[in-house]
């Protein structure tokens, strides 16, 4: 009984290479730094030159020290688990459950945030900081499919 189960059950899981795994953390960094980017922008296009390029300095180092010290470890450990990987793993392996369960509580506090009484001014430095820091980590994943994996024929 428990192997008709494991085979019907093996048909429709979305298994996929992990080039594909790697393009897709690629693309959900990459769809998140972008949107966050894209809020940061529009509020502080109403802002004078000199605050905003104020702004727009403060948001570029932080995103530097975001990418270095905090997101290129989560990269790393998620390219750790999936370079080894043989044959075709679940579409949605890209990520481990804590990972799941760390861009759930990061989607919630960011929709705090963006509907709290903080001035949006004032939030798009950290929201530049932080999408600007996810596009620079997502070029990991993009090398790590073009330089470590054996090109297919």
């Amino acid at each position: 009984m428990g192997g008709k189960m494991d085979d019907r059950i093996g048909k429709i899981k979305p298994a996929v290479e992990k080039s594909v795994l790697l393009y897709l953390a690629a693309a959900l960094w990459i769809f998140a730094g972008g949107m966050l980017l894209g809020f940061a922008g529009a509020w502080l296009r109403h802002l004078d030159p000199g605050a905003l390029l104020v702004r727009i300095a403060v948001g570029i180092v932080a995103a530097l020290i975001i990418h270095h010290f905090g997101f290129l470890r989560v990269v790393d450990k998620n390219l750790a688990r999936i370079l080894p990987m043989d044959g075709k793993r679940c579409l949605f392996s890209f990520m481990n459950w804590k990972s799941y369960l760390l861009v759930a509580v990061m989607a919630l506090m960011g929709a705090v945030l963006r509907y709290s009484p903080i001035p949006k001014h004032l939030l798009a430095v950290p929201y530049a900081a932080i999408g600007l820091a996810l596009l620079l980590s997502s070029i990991r994943y993009l090398r790590a499919v073009r330089c470590r994996l054996p090109k297919e024929p």
